[in-house]
C-alpha cells in the first residue's frame, strides 16, 4: 500500500471510530477488550496518536516514552481523541518523504512505518468501538487487511517479545481466500518466521492453516474475531496456541 492510501485509512477510521464512541457512550463495555469501557479506548487511542505524531513532527530518532493519557471523559473526551487525530493526520500529510525518525521494526521508511502502523492502530480501535456500539462492523477493504495481517506476522511477531513459541518445531499457514495472499509461519523456541508467498505457490505441507477472507483473518489474528470466523484445518492445538498467545500490548 502508497503512504497515501495508508494516511486515507487513518482519516476514515478514524471518523468512525469517533462516531462509534460517541454513539455508544463512554461507559459502555468494549466486548473485543474484556475489561475496557469506551473511555479507555479512547484514552489508549488518543494518547496513542499524540506519541506517533511527536515522532514524525519533532523528529526524534530515538525511543520517547508517551505522554500518558488524557485524565477526561464524556463529550470533552471524545473533543480530545478528535482533535489528537486530526493532528495526526496532518502531520503524516505533512510530513516529507525523507523524514528520519525512530521506527520500532523494518520499514521502507520512517513515515511509511508511522503511517502503516498509525491506520492498522486505528483500524483495530475502530473495530473496538463499533462493537461497544452494537452494530455491524464497517468493512476492512481486501488490500488493507492483507497489509494488516502482513503487519502483524512480519512485523510484530518477528521481534523478540513475540510470545509465540513452541518447543519443537511447527509450521503455521495463513491464507486469505480472496486474494493471492498466503504465509507459512515457521514456530519455534524463537521469534516466528513468517514468509510471505503467492496463494497459489503456498502448498507445502502445514501442521495448521488458518484459511478465510482478508478481513475474517485480520481481525481473528488481531484477536477481535473467534477463531470460529476462520477455517482451521490440520492441529487446532496450534491454532489455539496462538489465540492465547500472539495478543500485542502496550507495555
Amino acid at each position: 500500500m502508497k503512504i497515501t492510501e495508508y494516511i486515507h485509512s487513518l482519516a476514515a477510521d478514524g471518523r468512525l471510530l469517533a462516531d462509534a464512541a460517541e454513539g455508544a457512550g463512554t461507559g459502555a463495555p468494549v466486548p473485543t477488550c474484556p475489561g475496557w469501557q469506551v473511555r479507555d479506548l479512547l484514552r489508549h487511542t488518543a494518547m496513542v496518536h499524540t506519541w506517533a505524531a511527536a515522532f514524525v513532527t519533532e523528529g526524534h530518532t530515538s525511543y520517547v516514552p508517551d505522554g500518558g493519557e488524557p485524565d477526561l471523559d464524556g463529550p470533552e473526551l471524545i473533543a480530545r481523541f478528535r482533535e489528537g487525530h486530526r493532528q495526526l493526520v496532518d502531520a503524516l500529510g505533512g510530513a516529507p518523504e525523507d523524514l528520519d525518525c525512530w521506527a520500532f521494526f523494518p520499514a521502507p521508511s520512517p513515515l511509511a512505518f508511522w503511517a502503516r502502523r498509525q491506520a492498522h492502530e486505528t483500524t483495530v480501535h475502530r473495530v473496538d468501538a463499533e462493537s461497544a456500539r452494537g452494530r455491524d462492523l464497517s468493512p476492512v477493504a481486501p488490500a488493507h487487511a492483507v497489509d494488516g495481517v502482513d503487519e502483524l506476522l512480519r512485523g510484530f511477531h518477528a521481534r523478540p517479545k513475540s510470545r509465540v513459541r513452541t518447543e519443537t518445531a511447527r509450521t503455521l499457514r495463513v491464507r486469505a481466500t480472496d486474494t493471492e495472499a498466503a504465509w507459512t509461519v515457521r514456530l519455534s523456541n524463537e521469534p516466528p518466521a513468517a514468509v510471505r508467498e503467492d496463494g497459489t505457490a503456498a502448498d507445502s505441507p502445514v501442521d495448521c492453516e488458518l484459511s478465510g477472507t482478508a478481513e475474517q483473518l485480520y481481525l481473528t489474528l488481531w484477536n477481535r474475531l473467534p477463531l470460529t470466523a476462520v477455517t482451521v484445518t490440520g492441529d487446532a492445538d496450534l491454532a489455539r496456541l496462538w489465540r492465547e498467545n500472539s495478543s500485542v500490548t502496550w507495555s
